[in-house]
């Protein structure tokens, strides 16, 4: 199993390009089935998810060509097959993206249980009810266990989601694009990622409003046709870099993030005295910063939550724990969308950190506090990010195994973070 070795206290410094965002990627690449001619896809990260979700449109029948780096061509005629492969179902969540542009072509869509990282219970109810909502009918094949979903044809609904899910969301979208009459999805999710897919639908000839607001609004269209689509930068990559220059008191440069998708994850760091400047597609994280917890009216303590978009990202919230740890004051932390993302701070206190985990959702972090160098497992994409911030702050050595699921997430770490001065190397 390959780990990283990492040598602590030293400050990350220089200039970076943020890699294209994971969770617009996977989306995009599962709308390509519902193209009738060829989709190029630009800014697509080199990641293993990605490489799953494009061997599962392989298994369609689809041709992928990577004439440069970032740049994919997918093309897909006539669909061989309607089931997503068991092994690549296993890997990742986001297989279940297929459902909604399988139905749409094909009017059948086999998909067994999609897997993903362990943070707590994960529902898949919300795209049950959104794709039988259009005309769907699901079933489970009682010999594999795989959900089976069927549709003579979908036609247009009045949708309510009973929670804002990014991916069944997503999936509606797909569906209902080529869905007799109009669609309405009322709380629906809007975070950039699902606005990167709604962009590209409407530039292969689909018919969007709302795009960015919590109610979409989907007419139907008989056919999509090709795009060339440059999917946005991955702000969960961008805050994983502020934290971790802001820990190691390095200076970074990162080129290409949209200063809207950071809003939230601004108003979070400002919290702990920590800042950046935007000019531009340039993203400037200086290297004095206050480092200090700024109380809220009172001399409160303040609060840091998550919440659907625009609310703080929740795959930011383990980032922003460990960088709690070396800010002076005291500040609590509160996941309220997955009950097991937390389960990894027991490896920081271990390394020094002051927190004291309330329960399954809630965190107080008291800093700054001197970490050491451990010997840790990764147990999902960002709690290992988050691990890798915490042990290149730390004094001495650390060791993080089972890196398969941080690389799932960020593109050539290793190397990049070298590049920036940090001491981590790759073994296998």
């Amino acid at each position: 199993m390959s780990q990283y070795l990492i040598t602590g206290n030293v400050p990350i410094s220089g200039k970076i390009k943020a890699s294209g965002n994971k969770n617009a990627a996977l989306p995009c690449i599962a709308a390509a089935i519902l193209a009738g001619a060829p989709v190029t896809l630009r800014n697509i990260p080199d990641i293993e998810d990605v490489q799953v979700m494009l061997d599962v449109y392989r298994s369609f029948g689809g041709s992928v060509e990577t004439p440069e780096p970032g740049v994919y061509c997918l093309s897909l005629g006539n669909i061989r097959e309607s089931r997503v492969p068991l092994e690549a179902a296993k890997k990742i969540r986001a297989s279940i993206l297929f459902a909604g542009p399988l139905l749409a072509r094909t009017g059948k869509a086999i998909l067994p249980p999609p897997g993903g990282d362990v943070i707590g219970r994960r529902r898949l109810d919300t795209h049950f009810l959104a794709l039988t909502e259009l005309g769907a009918v699901v079933d489970t094949d009682e010999d594999c266990g795989a959900f089976v979903f069927t549709a003579a044809k979908l036609k247009g609904a009045d949708i309510f989601l009973d929670e804002a899910s990014v991916t069944a969301t997503e999936n509606a979208v797909m569906a209902a694009v080529l869905a007799g009459g109009k669609t309405v999805i009322n709380n629906a999710a809007s975070e950039p990622h699902v606005q990167d897919l709604c962009r590209m639908l409407a530039s292969m000839g689909a018919i969007i409003e709302g795009t960015g607001s919590n109610v979409l609004t989907i007419t139907g269209v008989k056919k999509l046709g090709s795009c060339d689509y440059a999917i946005g930068t991955d702000y969960m990559e961008v805050g994983s870099l502020i934290g971790l220059a802001a820990v190691t008191r390095g200076e970074l440069e990162i080129s290409g993030p949209r200063p809207c998708d950071l809003r939230p994850a601004k108003t979070a760091f400002g919290k702990l005295g920590i800042v950046w400047e935007h000019e531009g597609h340039v993203l400037r994280v200086p290297k004095k910063q206050a480092m200090k917890v700024n109380h809220d009216l009172g001399g409160m303590i303040p609060k840091i939550d998550d919440a659907p978009w625009p609310g703080f990202p929740p795959d930011l919230t383990s980032i922003i724990i460990v960088v709690a740890t070396q800010v002076a004051g005291t500040v609590l932390v509160h996941e309220k969308m997955f009950e097991s993302r937390m389960f990894f701070v027991d490896k920081l206190i271990g390394m020094g950190g002051r927190i004291v985990l309330c329960d399954p959702h809630r965190a107080v972090i008291s800093g700054p506090a001197k970490l050491a160098g451990s010997e840790l497992t990764s147990p999902d994409v960002r709690a290992g990010m988050a691990m890798v911030i915490a042990a290149m702050a730390a004094e001495g050595s650390s060791v993080i195994r089972n890196v398969y699921q941080i690389e799932r997430g960020y593109e050539n770490l290793v190397g990049r973070l070298r590049l920036l001065g940090g001491q981590i190397e790759r073994q296998d």
